[in-house]
């Protein structure tokens, strides 16, 4: 979240307004830290909030962003629709997150990193339980396809998956309608 916020901010200057939103106090703290060591100063807003209700008025941002979240709601039609709420008429949302590739031997790469690379270098920081979940989460998260079809249901526009490093990535764009 930290690092696209940042960028975000940087592009917008002091002229406009981000809000860097997470469930997460502490990774909050991180991101605020790591904003406020900026070589430019940079004007963020910080809030903890839940994707699933977010504290922002109807048709209040000129675009959304968020990454590796929508994996890890507990109810994406939900959370897509507050984004959708949230926006103002045409503007648009962009989704980035992981995914299970479709081709079997990206699909047998991931799982190799993930249980060969990842996990055993979390476990070595103590940090196990926040990374042993990304397989299992992977396999629940919807596809391209899926996230297309569930973003057009709660109202977007102009929907688009655009899947990335062969399919373990992804980022969904949407539009809300003008």
């Amino acid at each position: 979240m930290s690092k696209s916020t940042r960028l975000l901010a940087q592009q917008v200057g002091t002229t406009g307004q981000v809000y860097g939103v997470d469930f997460s106090a502490a990774q909050l703290a991180i991101a605020k830290q790591r904003a406020e060591q900026s070589v430019r100063p940079l004007v963020i807003t910080w809030v903890e909030a839940d994707a699933l209700n977010l504290p922002f008025e109807a048709n209040q941002f000129d675009a959304a962003t968020m990454g590796y979240g929508l994996r890890n709601v507990l109810d994406i039609p939900r959370s897509l629709n507050e984004l959708h709420r949230v926006l103002k008429p045409g503007a648009k949302a962009a989704i980035l997150d992981f995914h299970r590739p479709a081709n079997s031997a990206m699909r047998a790469f991931q799982q190799w990193y993930l249980d060969t690379i990842v996990v055993p270098a979390a476990e070595s920081l103590g940090l196990k339980e926040e990374y042993v979940y990304i397989s299992p989460s992977l396999d629940r998260f919807p596809s391209g396809a899926e996230q297309v079809d569930l973003a057009r249901q709660t109202g977007f526009v102009n929907v688009v998956h655009y899947p990335i490093a062969e399919g373990m990535m992804g980022v969904l764009v949407a539009q809300k309608p003008s």
